[in-house]
């Protein structure tokens, strides 16, 4: 008999596991995958999360593995309308980073593993356990033998994404759903400029998103968004459609591309709902991506299920120290939504190609005041509270400084300069 048992052991569960069980907890893991094992990811990690992974003693390894530290950020809206900089330090880290998941994963399993959970990969759960009274009590999982197995524990933790089995099994409850809203495609090259080395740079153009982001091993991962309802003529021909994308929202990025090798194949998704679940009930809970997930452009999902699995962690220990189960988990999902839910409508509006005129009139100040630049990025990162950064009072003091007349439309896509 476990305490917990979590299904998924990637970013959110193996955190939570490797948590629970330094806290005392008896943590069974299952994972279907076998590490190392990539995943569709564009692998972001804001400082706010290696706040966390310095706190759990996982950044110097991390660091030791050769990903590059991200230590400026650009964001391009047209040729002439660009926001350079970048979060403020939190806790001593002024960085960010985008470890490839091969190495990430596996980082996180092992310091489970370490800590004292039981992770058990190449296993498959197949459906949730319960009591008479329908409470859940465990799973039914294959094994790594491909033998039928049940495993039993006070509470089942889904921390397997948004197509989570643990949530359409308990039938968890979506609220603030937001259609999808992109469709992304990425691929890894190598051979681009080495001034590119420490920066995450973004365009936004028309309907196209471009994000570039370097990673292990000299390489960079280039991903190409485009509205989702384009997804149907997008995957007719995802290698020409990305690069005639490039072409059009950034021209010398496209130029350095020309010259440059890809490493890999194109990997994508169009499955980009924006939701919240509520994340408990009965002898179950949801953490990660299972119970709250947003469009990938602000790249925030790793960042946020380490968030989640601490708070989750906090929960659970108050019910062990005789906090009701209803009352600590309801404040797990008060916390949770709290710390989300502005950068969620900004992540939203961003993603859907098409900002209000206030917004645009902000950017404005963006790209001319490095100190509002700064605390921008930092509300992205985690570093700076989004609820202070769009407070009415800050805003209009951002507006502020906007001299009257200057509002510049976006029609074009940017053309980098050098």
């Amino acid at each position: 008999m476990h305490d917990v048992i979590v299904v998924g052991g990637r970013c959110a569960g193996s955190p939570l596991a490797m948590l629970l069980a330094r806290r005392g907890h008896r943590v069974l893991v299952l994972e279907r995958a076998a590490f190392p094992r990539d995943t569709v990811s564009t692998h972001y990690v804001q400082p706010s999360g290696l706040v966390r992974l310095a706190r759990w003693g996982l950044l110097e390894p991390l660091l030791a593995s050769g990903c590059p530290p991200v230590t400026e950020a650009v964001w391009w809206f047209a040729e002439d309308l660009v926001v350079r900089g970048f979060a403020p330090p939190m806790e001593g880290v002024s960085m960010a980073l985008a470890p490839r998941r091969t190495v990430l994963d596996a980082l996180l399993a092992d310091a489970a593993r370490q800590a004292g959970a039981q992770v058990r990969e190449r296993c498959s759960v197949r459906g949730l356990l319960r009591d008479a009274s329908g409470r859940v009590r465990g799973v039914r999982y294959r094994d790594e033998h491909g033998r039928e197995a049940e495993a039993h524990a006070d509470l089942v933790v889904g921390a397997d994404g948004r197509n989570s089995l643990v949530a359409r099994e308990t039938g968890a409850a979506e609220y603030h759903r937001r259609p999808p809203l992109t469709v992304v495609y990425y691929a890894y090259w190598r051979g681009l400029p080495p001034e590119r080395r420490n920066r995450n740079e973004v365009f936004l153009a028309g309907d196209k998103q471009i994000g570039v982001i370097p990673t292990h091993d000299d390489a960079y991962l280039v991903q190409v968004a485009r509205p989702h309802a384009f997804y149907p003529e997008y995957r007719s021909d995802v290698e020409g459609h990305y690069h005639r994308a490039l072409e059009e929202a950034a021209p010398s990025l496209a130029r350095e591309l020309a010259g440059a090798r890809r490493l890999e194949r194109f990997r994508g998704t169009a499955d980009l709902p924006n939701f919240y679940r509520r994340p408990y009930g009965p002898g179950w809970a949801l953490v990660g991506d299972a119970g709250y997930h947003k469009d990938p452009l602000t790249g925030q999902g790793i960042s946020d299920a380490w968030r989640d699995a601490e708070l989750l962690a906090d929960a659970l220990d108050q019910v062990r120290g005789g906090t009701p189960r209803e009352e600590a988990m309801a404040g797990y999902e008060r916390a949770r939504n709290a710390a989300s839910e502005a950068v969620y409508e900004f992540t939203c509006e961003a993603a859907g190609f098409d900002l209000d005129p206030m917004t645009r009139r902000l950017v404005e100040v963006l790209a001319s005041h490095q100190e509002d630049a700064d605390r921008f990025f930092g509300m992205i990162a985690g570093t700076v509270s989004a609820g202070t950064f769009f407070s009415p009072e800050n805003l209009l003091a951002m507006l502020g400084r906007l001299p009257a007349g200057s509002f510049t439309p976006v029609t074009t896509g940017p053309e980098e300069t050098r």
